[in-house]
């Protein structure tokens, strides 16, 4: 069985000639959705359907695509809804220090001193650094800055990360 990765989500139409309205879940979007791309689209109930990328150009904070063959509003407004994905196969190389969000997603988080702190449930991007987002048995979550002074260790064959909280981070 063939795993697959999220790429982007089909929220609507745009338009009256077959663009669709995607909120991205990659960092990759200008490899992922360039003219000639195969993404396959997964709808609840229905079989996935692969489809290629004619058009892309970014609107607001979306990315509008336009496939192959599908030339208006009617042809795509079932697409709504719809997970765009792309076979694990095709993950690209990262730099060191990088990682993909389903690598860290469900990691334990341990400090320095080997107190469990809880686990990694969302990666959040909002700037400069990505956030994790640690869920913490009977408290509030914990979010943590992705940057050397804090994140010490990420192990994702053990699905471990060792942090270096600075002070409050953790209360």
């Amino acid at each position: 069985m063939e795993n697959w990765l999220n790429v982007g989500k089909v929220v609507n139409t745009h338009g009256i000639k077959g663009e669709v309205r995607v909120i991205s879940i990659t960092d990759f979007t200008e490899e992922r959705y360039k003219p000639g791309s195969k993404l396959t689209l997964f709808i609840d109930g229905k079989n996935p359907e692969e489809l290629t990328v004619s058009s892309h150009r970014s609107h607001k904070s979306f990315d509008l695509l336009t496939f192959e063959g599908l030339n208006n509003v009617n042809e795509v407004e079932k697409m709504k809804g719809g997970v765009l994905r792309v076979p694990n196969t095709e993950l690209g190389t990262l730099n060191e220090g990088e990682f993909y969000y389903h690598q860290i997603i469900g990691c334990q988080v341990f400090t320095l001193d080997g107190e469990e702190v809880g686990k990694i449930t969302e990666v959040m991007s909002p700037g400069a650094n990505d956030v994790w987002v640690v869920k913490v048995p009977g408290k509030k979550d914990v979010l943590i800055p992705y940057i050397d002074q804090i994140v010490k260790e990420v192990n994702i064959e053990e699905q471990k990360v060792i942090i270096e909280p600075m002070e409050g981070l953790l209360s």
